[in-house]
C-alpha cells in the first residue's frame, strides 16, 4: 500500500552502501534465504502497480523528493530539544505522531510501500540532516513481499545494518522496532499471509533482537504486544491484515516512548 507517493520495492543497490559501512554482515547470525512469492499468489492490482512503478523508481529509487522540501525547511534543533525521527513505510506514514505523542519533537518520515533499500538511500536526507537525538526504524514488512525483486533475508539485514552504521557515525541513538505481526482475518486481507509469511517476519525480528543486543541498541517489541495465540495480529488491531488501526497505534505508542527514553539515556 502507498500513501505519500506511487513508488515501492527492493533492489540490491543499497548493498554496496551497506558493505562499505561497518562490520561485515556475516559477523551477525543471519536467517536463511527466503522463498520466492509466486506471481499467481498476488492480488489483481500488483502486476499493473509494478509496471507503473518501474519508470518512477528509475528516476528516484529512494523517493527522496517526497520529504525534500520539508527537510530543507526544518530548522536545526533548539537547545535542549530531543528530536526523534521515525523512518519507515506506510505503517509509520499513517501514524499521527502529533496526536499520539503531543508536545514531542517527533518527525514522521514514513513512505508507503517502501523497503529497507530505499530507506538506506534517503537516510542521509530524511534522518541525519534533521540532526535528531534518536531514530526509530520500523521496516521490513514490504521487503518480504517480493513482487518486484526477491531479496534474501541476509540482504534485508544488511540494509538494517547500513542504517545503523550511518546513525552511529552521526551520534544518533538507534531504536529498531520489531516488524508487526500480520493476519488474514478480514476478507480484504486474504492474500496477506501468502505475500508476507509470518515465519519470515519472525525470523527478521529474531535477527533484529540479536543485532540490538550486540550493538547496544534498543529493541521496541511491538510484535509481542500485538500477536495472538495463532501467531497473527490480534483481531481489532487492523482491518487489512497489515496496517494498525488507532487501537494498534495505541499499543505501539507507549512501547515506542519507553524505547526512546531508554535509548536517550544510554
Amino acid at each position: 500500500m502507498r500513501f505519500r507517493s506511487l513508488a515501492v520495492l527492493a533492489t540490491s543497490m543499497a548493498l554496496v552502501t551497506s558493505a562499505a559501512l561497518g562490520a561485515p554482515a556475516e559477523h551477525y547470525q543471519s536467517s536463511p534465504a527466503r522463498r520466492t512469492v509466486d506471481e499467481k499468489d498476488w492480488g489483481p492490482w500488483l502486476g499493473p502497480f509494478r509496471a507503473q512503478l518501474v519508470p518512477s523508481l528509475m528516476q528516484d529509487f529512494g523517493e527522496k523528493y517526497i520529504y525534500a522540501d520539508a527537510d530543507r525547511a526544518s530548522a536545526a534543533p533548539a537547545p535542549g530539544e530531543r528530536r526523534v525521527v521515525f523512518i519507515g513505510d506506510s505503517i509509520t506514514d499513517r501514524w499521527e505522531l502529533a496526536r499520539f505523542f503531543p508536545g514531542h519533537a517527533y518527525f514522521n518520515r514514513g513512505i508507503g510501500s517502501q523497503v529497507t533499500a530505499q530507506m538506506v538511500l534517503r537516510f542521509q536526507q530524511d534522518v541525519i540532516a534533521l540532526e535528531p537525538s534518536a531514530v526509530v526504524i520500523l521496516a521490513g514488512v514490504n521487503d518480504v513481499q517480493g513482487f518486484l525483486q526477491t531479496d534474501s533475508q541476509e540482504q534485508i539485514e544488511q540494509n538494517y545494518q547500513a542504517m545503523a552504521d550511518m546513525a552511529d557515525r552521526h551520534h544518533i541513538k538507534v531504536v529498531f522496532a520489531s516488524i508487526l505481526p500480520v493476519n488474514n482475518y478480514e476478507s480484504k486481507a486474504d492474500k496477506v499471509l501468502v505475500e508476507r509469511h509470518p515465519d519470515e517476519l519472525r525470523a527478521l525480528n529474531a535477527w533484529l533482537r540479536r543485532f540490538c543486543e550486540q550493538r547496544g541498541y534498543v529493541y521496541a517489541d511491538y510484535y509481542s504486544a500485538m500477536v495472538d495465540y495463532n501467531g497473527l495480529m490480534r483481531r481489532g488491531l487492523t482491518d487489512d491484515g497489515i496496517h494498525p488501526l488507532d487501537s494498534g497505534y495505541a499499543i505501539m505508542a507507549p512501547i515506542a516512548e519507553t524505547a526512546i527514553e531508554r535509548a536517550l539515556a544510554r
